[in-house]
């Protein structure tokens, strides 16, 4: 029987590397796979061996004959995928381990502990002579697994257990609530460590800039994502959902997780690891109907489809699509008319259209998806938001030389395909606008920064001074804050593991500079700062307590949301 991969898919190719047979696809080696919305298992060839369901860390692969009724979708999406894309023959091999200088050790820095750090450590350890520090400014690890997936997706955060096994090794330590800029400076991990790994992310949201945007009610829908997952810098923060609409701009998976939260049963997400906080405000919350406004067109939506999928399955919750605003820009139409239409989009296009022509039920939530809308201002007074003020768009066929800068799908035969505001104007009445329209990195002192691209400049992790044209030798970076914000687990993994391998390539050849002084002096040098730091036990104590504060109430969690109790539970 073929096995099919579902919904949690985390793309982080650890089942590719065990398929015998060179069923799952995309892999890291063909094109697709960096915008690959999930990887998938071909049904012919898939000879049923179960090596990939041992693999996956977050329980997406499953038999045919295992599936539940939802999960039965997945068999047609996997299916689907092998109708248009011509798969290379040959078999995905991982990486073969460098050998490392005999009598000689590495002393690593890495300054993040989300997934592309891990990452990076989990290659760079594999190595008995190359020992990681990694710093933290929160008092946990983990990232946005921790802080930024959804509380009910709690499969997709079985990466974590990678991150423990890794976490794990005599050459790994935690400098957890240790602040890279305050309790220690860049200059310093130079002088300390022989190199250092920026993995700090990038996760200021971006603005729309538009008028009324910082009114009260307007709201970056990362710092309620953040608030509801329990992160310390967002614990105090009060958001007012007294208002029975509320419109989310962007329509990528973070407003889809949104959408969700404020939607579904809180009865429901009392049973996930959701900040308590944040489940006692939304049981007493008005909000009826969530409305997301995407500037082009339902091919070019920024969510995924099993992400989309899954939002047909709210109990008590209606999805609204107006079907004339399932239009296609002219190269996709003329695909779809002839049969040719790339099967991701088939696909979103499909699910969109059975979104349309389902029947509404009285008394439902609802979940409205508008297409082809951009907001041009916020309106409201000191009191608050009270409307949105929307343009209706149409597709246009710009010249390659055009100035507009936003995202714009695949380039067609003949110039470039964006959207343009037809003069139509309407009004959205809501008191809470959220947007979520991306995010950008953000300069740490001492690093080079390209503020146009929200990057640190770098040649394949390698960290460039753009005034000298040069390596700044020993520095690296990865993940958000190397290539920008896009991609999620899978492409920070194998984003990580390249920017170890730099890193491991470099030591060979002796190119990495000899640190001044020992990196035993760092907990002297944070302490007199006064750092708290939290290492490896710390964690435990306080992942221990978390989870014993779940068990009566048959959650996997009970988030501690403040620092001081954080850092009270790592020192009992």
């Amino acid at each position: 029987m073929p096995h099919v991969i579902t919904q949690p898919c985390c793309n982080d190719a650890s089942c590719i590397s065990v398929c015998p047979v060179n069923c799952i696809h995309p892999t890291p080696n063909e094109p697709e796979f960096i915008n690959a919305e999930m990887l998938y298992i071909n049904p012919e060839t898939c000879i049923d061996c179960g090596a990939c369901i041992d693999a996956c860390p977050v329980e997406a692969i499953f038999p045919d004959d295992a599936l539940s009724e939802p999960q039965e979708r997945y068999q047609q999406i996997n299916a689907d995928y092998y109708t248009d894309h011509t798969i290379s023959g040959s078999v995905f091999s991982p990486h073969q381990k460098a050998h490392v200088p005999p009598g000689v050790e590495l002393h690593v820095a890495i300054v993040g502990a989300g997934p592309a750090g891990f990452y990076a450590a989990e290659e760079l350890v594999k190595h008995s002579a190359i020992h990681v520090d990694m710093f933290d400014r929160l008092p946990t690890p983990y990232g946005l697994v921790r802080a930024g997936v959804a509380p009910d997706h709690q499969s997709t955060k079985g990466v974590e257990k990678a991150f423990t096994a890794t976490a794990a090794k005599r050459t790994f330590q935690y400098f957890l609530n240790v602040e890279v800029g305050k309790h220690i400076t860049h200059s310093e991990l130079l002088n300390h460590y022989g190199a250092v790994i920026y993995a700090h992310g990038a996760v200021t949201a971006k603005h729309m800039g538009i008028e009324g945007e910082d009114l009260p009610g307007s709201f970056a829908a990362s710092d309620f994502v953040a608030w509801y997952n329990g992160h310390p810098d967002f614990a105090d923060h009060v958001f007012d959902l007294s208002t029975e609409r509320a419109v989310i701009v962007g329509n990528g998976n973070v407003a889809l997780d949104v959408a969700r939260i404020l939607l579904d049963d809180p009865d429901n997400l009392a049973k996930t690891d959701i900040a308590d906080h944040a489940l006692d405000k939304l049981r007493s919350s008005n909000i009826k109907e969530v409305v997301l406004l995407g500037r082009r067109g339902i091919a070019q939506a920024a969510y995924t489809n099993a992400e989309f999928l899954a939002m047909g399955d709210l109990t008590g919750v209606d999805i609204v699509i107006e079907p004339e605003e399932l239009v296609l820009d002219v190269a996709n139409q003329k695909a779809r008319e002839d049969g040719s239409l790339e099967s991701t989009i088939a696909t979103k296009v499909r699910i969109a259209e059975e979104f349309a022509n389902r029947p509404l039920t009285g008394g439902n939530k609802r979940l409205i998806l508008r297409y082809m809308v951009s907001p041009t201002a916020i309106v409201g007074s000191e009191a608050g938001v009270e409307r949105i003020r929307c343009a209706r768009n149409e597709f246009f066929e710009a010249p390659d030389d055009s100035t507009d800068n936003f995202d714009r799908p695949p380039r067609p035969s003949s110039g470039l395909i964006s959207v343009r505001p037809t003069g139509q104007m309407f009004d959205i009445f809501t008191g809470a606008v959220m947007r979520s329209v991306g995010y950008t990195g953000h300069p740490l002192n001492g690093l080079p920064f390209d503020g146009a691209r929200g990057v640190v400049p770098n040649e394949e992790g390698r960290v460039i001074d753009p005034l000298r044209g040069e390596r700044t030798e020993g520095v690296y970076v990865t993940g958000w804050i190397k290539r920008g914000a896009t991609g999620g687990i899978g492409i920070n993994r194998i984003c990580g593991q390249a920017s170890a391998r730099a890193v491991i390539t470099d030591f060979i050849k002796g190119e990495l500079p000899q640190p001044a002084k020992s990196c035993e002096h760092v907990l002297d040098l944070i302490a007199e700062r006064g750092a708290e730091r939290i290492d490896g036990a710390g964690w435990k104590k306080i992942d221990l307590a978390e989870r014993n504060a779940g068990k009566s109430t048959g959650r996997h969690r009970v988030k501690l949301v403040t620092t001081e109790a954080l850092i009270a539970a790592a020192q009992a």
